[in-house]
């Protein structure tokens, strides 16, 4: 099948970064063994980027990774839904926005596996930190556990790519919020560390949880701090809160989906020790085949006796605050991770009355709050038993093989994730619908382009059959309106967006011109049909609106025919498309004022944060 060529020279500049950072890794000091002290604070980092560069394996060649729900395309264009305005709910508030804007200064194929690559190598480098004064061992095998477990494996596999930049961030938030408790001036670094934890609403109660836990456990003076460091997470989040907030009664979700997205057990350890082992999620696609075997019981059995190991170590030089508050948001974690197993009429409840409770639908995502403790415990486990072995050489033996463990129990993990993350390049087809579309919006034709069939998943074969969400919409340059509707184990969860429940009415119930009018009434201006993805589902004889491989659209004139897709305008829209809940002046007013407040508390993050270090510089220039 022909693929796009027309990126050569992304694609040259994202080899040119690969080779720029081999050539660096081996430039290294620590690999060319000449190891001072420069070498021992950048080897966390410098072994963290190997980890990582083995764990993604062939996302980090030429093209994009399409994985469930992480969908890069070469350009994403910004549109109304990236700032919350759009009918469906604000689950890519800010990331798509943000993804929109810096591929505008960097190739979208190159800022993803900058994403991926960085993601890992921030991760591993905030797990060393939490383990100071223990040689190499320790910082080391904290680093390699926080890279290379069941969360990050599951997470990449599943598309969860802001989650990860969550993920990479607790450590980081943990240290600067301990910082400004004991009264430094951390909250420029602290801010700035927020905000990339929250490119997603779940991210953003994430670092929330680790912010408030680590301020709060001080015992003395701790209002003032909690009080600064909870108004700028609120703040940093105001974006995703507000359009949240002005979506009202639209934003409880299904109750169904409770026990669809609980916590799922893994071969022989049932959910409750799944979790524990920083895994339990509930796509079994998803899930490293190592961690269904009585391997993967064993590893965790011995992840955890070398955690214990490092109780003791833990206790004897850690303030009682930092421990009381890594203790806590590692409970806060399992709670709501297992929710949904344990109480699900409780969380159903909440899900299907309160709204916003959906966010917890998919517990195990905060499993996240539970690696910065458990990494930090196996980090002085691991220094801990091989300081305590007296003959030195032995010792290092016993240090290299706890470091090694998470990767020799889990080495499905490498590769991509045993190829679930190959980048591929789009069909051609993708950039001519999209150059009719441009053409037709720069002609001055209105509306938003619906996405058939109208399902939220496709398996393309040029994909190799990987699951991920349409990309179409995506890669079009138009609003787009696709199936919030989602299939779990055959059991279908409701989406929330009105206006997609009212378009699946109308694929459902018309057709021919009456079709064509009721989605020019919904504002729809286009109309572009995946026939691969239509032709799977009949052959499935799956009942979905608007999958059939010819659909009739009255007077629609056609604007391509391929083998792939076929495009249709519709008329201008007539008459009045009913408004969204976020699609009002007062509803606009409010976001305008949240994305402000978030634009406001960055720049004053970064500006502060640059001031800082000019005047430290200064001072040390000044002292020498």
């Amino acid at each position: 099948m022909a693929t796009a060529t027309a990126l050569p020279s992304k694609e040259r500049r994202a080899r040119a970064l690969l080779v720029a950072v081999t050539r660096g890794i081996l430039g290294c000091p620590l690999v060319r063994g000449r190891i001072g002290a420069a070498g021992l604070r950048a080897a966390p980092a410098l072994w963290s980027a190997v980890l990582a560069v083995l764990v993604l394996g062939g996302a980090l060649g030429p093209g994009y990774v399409l994985s469930y729900d992480m969908v890069w395309v070469p350009d994403l264009a910004v549109r109304g839904d990236f700032w919350g305005t759009g009918s469906s709910l604000p689950r890519a508030v800010p990331s798509d926005l943000v993804v929109a804007l810096l591929d505008e200064v960097v190739p979208g194929m190159l800022l993803q596996k900058v994403a991926l690559l960085g993601a890992l190598v921030v991760a591993g480098a905030g797990a060393a930190r939490l383990v100071p004064g223990t040689g190499l061992v320790g910082p080391l095998a904290a680093a390699t556990l926080y890279v290379w477990n069941p969360f990050v494996a599951e997470r990449l596999g599943i598309g969860h790519w802001p989650l990860l930049l969550t993920y990479a961030s607790l450590p980081w938030i943990f240290l600067c919020a301990r910082r400004l408790a004991a009264g430094e001036r951390a909250l420029p670094q602290l801010v700035l560390w927020v905000v990339l934890a929250s490119l997603s609403p779940v991210g953003g109660i994430v670092a929330g949880v680790m912010v408030v836990a680590a301020v709060a456990a001080s015992a003395r003076g701790v209002r003032r701090p909690l009080l600064v460091a909870t108004g700028a997470v609120l703040a940093v989040n105001a974006p995703w809160i507000v359009a949240g907030a002005v979506h009202g009664s639209a934003t409880v979700s299904d109750p169904a989906a409770v026990a669809l997205f609980a916590a799922q057990g893994e071969g022989v350890m049932p959910p409750w020790l799944a979790v524990l082992g920083l895994g339990g999620i509930w796509n079994a696609e998803v899930v490293p085949a190592s961690r269904t075997t009585v391997v993967g019981l064993a590893a965790l059995v011995l992840v955890l006796a070398v955690c214990v190991a490092g109780l003791t170590t833990w206790r004897r030089r850690t303030p009682r605050a930092e421990r009381h508050a890594l203790v806590a948001v590692a409970v806060v974690g399992l709670v709501v991770a297992l929710a949904g197993r344990v109480a699900p009429d409780a969380v159903a409840w909440l899900v299907g009355h309160v709204p916003g409770a959906g966010l917890l639908r998919d517990g195990t995502r905060f499993v996240a709050l539970v690696a910065p403790l458990q990494a930090l415990l196996f980090g002085l486990g691991a220094a801990r038993l091989a300081a305590a072995v007296p003959v030195r050489a032995v010792g290092l033996g016993v240090g290299t093989f706890l470091v090694l463990v998470p990767v020799m129990t889990m080495p499905d993990a490498a590769r991509g994730v045993s190829g679930r993350l190959e980048a591929v390049d789009f069909p051609e087809e993708y950039a001519t619908v999209r150059q009719a579309v441009e053409r037709d919006r720069q002609a001055g034709h209105p509306g938003d382009v619906l996405l058939l069939p109208f399902t939220s998943y496709r398996q393309p074969g040029w994909n190799d059959g990987r699951r991920t969400l349409d990309p179409l919409g995506r890669y079009l340059p138009a609003d787009y309106l696709a199936s919030d509707t989602l299939v779990v184990s055959g059991e279908e969860i409701a989406g929330e967006d009105q206006r997609a429940a009212r378009v699946g009415h109308h694929l459902a119930t018309l057709e021919g011109p009456a079709l064509e009018q009721a989605l020019a009434g919904e504002g729809i201006g286009w109309v572009v049909l995946d026939r691969e993805a239509a032709a799977a589902l009949a052959a499935q004889e799956v009942d979905a609106p608007g999958y059939g491989g010819s659909v009739e659209l009255g007077s629609a004139e056609v604007l391509h025919r391929g083998t792939l897709l076929t495009a249709w305008q519709l008329a201008t829209p007539t008459g009045h498309v009913t408004p969204g809940p976020a699609d009002t002046a007062p509803a606009r007013a409010l976001l305008a004022l949240a994305w402000g407040l978030a634009a406001l508390t960055l720049l004053t993050a970064l500006y502060r944060s640059v001031g800082t270090r000019v005047t430290s510089r200064r001072q040390l220039r000044r002292s020498d």
